[in-house]
């Protein structure tokens, strides 16, 4: 698979990333059987044998099960952990944590963000992530706050470089103003069920600033993927049953998946969005690393857009 660089950074990214949240199976660590680990192994090693370099982490996915079983699988597979991206998001909290009082939150206090740093390093097994991000926006984020608790990560060694996650283009800009660090990449929800980045600023921002969007979900959970189908009862159920007739068109006229085309799709922007492929599946891991030799023209672009749009362009 190719690379690129993350934002105005050192760092190489693979043009897709694995996306670690699923491969716990749905399971907690203490009910996480054998044979569910291993399949978690496996997906992890279908995504390095594609090609992927770049793994995304959450120190909430499983409750910490997912960074732990990749931290197993990057001890165990030699030269691995020189040849890949480790990153990690903080900022979730959950209800009753860490009492039974305590809501369901976010937080990115400089004690919370230092602490959870620090548990995701010991849960991967270690020294450093190399891209540490904030995962939601926090309604009480002190942005002068947040630059400390980066610069102390970064002078201690413990993260090589900083992003955000789910901001708004104004956030991020906020928090860029306190940092003495770039923020290199912004992780957003984009999809062809979810254009707002496109009309929002959002992209425009990243390619202004030289900031690297990560698209999450990229799939729409799957309904653009080979297996998705619509729900009937959906608002918008017939224009979602067209958008996949264009799809699987434009997939049978390359010899490629539906898959494959709605993640090229993404792909072709000048921002260089990297879609975070979430599949356990290492069949489907595999075919979604297809994407990246699938070059799709300017007209083919605007096909799918007006498809997605479910309305002409103005």
């Amino acid at each position: 698979m190719r690379t690129q660089a993350l934002g105005k950074s050192t760092l190489v990214s693979s043009r897709l990333a694995y996306g670690c949240m699923r491969i716990n199976a749905g399971q907690e660590r203490h009910r996480l059987t054998p044979g569910q680990e291993a399949a978690a192994r496996g997906a992890i090693l279908a995504a390095w044998e594609a090609g992927y370099t770049h793994f995304d982490h959450a120190d909430i996915y499983g409750n910490g099960v997912c960074e732990e079983i990749f931290g197993r699988v990057l001890r165990e597979v030699a030269g691995m952990r020189d040849r890949v991206l480790v990153a990690s998001k903080c900022g979730i909290r959950w209800r009753g944590e860490p009492d039974d009082s305590a809501p369901h939150r976010w937080d990115f206090s400089r004690e919370h963000i230092l602490r959870s740093c620090g548990d995701s390093l010991e849960r991967l097994g270690t020294d450093h992530i190399d891209l540490y991000m904030l995962h939601r926006p926090d309604y009480l984020a002190d942005p002068a706050e947040i630059a400390a608790a980066f610069s102390a990560l970064q002078q201690q060694g413990k993260v090589l470089h900083f992003g955000v996650s789910n901001f708004r283009p104004s956030q991020l800009a906020m928090v860029q103003r306190a940092c003495p660090m770039p923020l290199i990449v912004h992780q957003v929800e984009i999809h062809l069920g979810r254009l707002d980045c496109f009309e929002d600023g959002t992209l425009d921002q990243c390619l202004q600033d030289g900031i690297t969007p990560a698209s999450w979900s990229p799939l729409a959970g799957g309904l653009f993927g080979d297996a998705g189908s619509v729900d009937p009862g959906h608002p918008h159920a017939a224009g979602l049953r067209a958008l996949l007739g264009v799809l699987d068109g434009k997939a049978r006229q390359f010899g490629v998946s539906r898959t494959v085309v709605s993640l090229a799709w993404l792909l072709r922007h000048p921002s260089h969005i990297i879609p975070i492929v979430g599949s356990a599946n290492p069949d489907r891991i595999r075919d979604a690393a297809r994407a990246d030799t699938l070059e799709l023209s300017r007209e083919d672009w605007y096909s799918i857009l007006a498809a997605a749009r479910m309305r002409p362009l103005p």
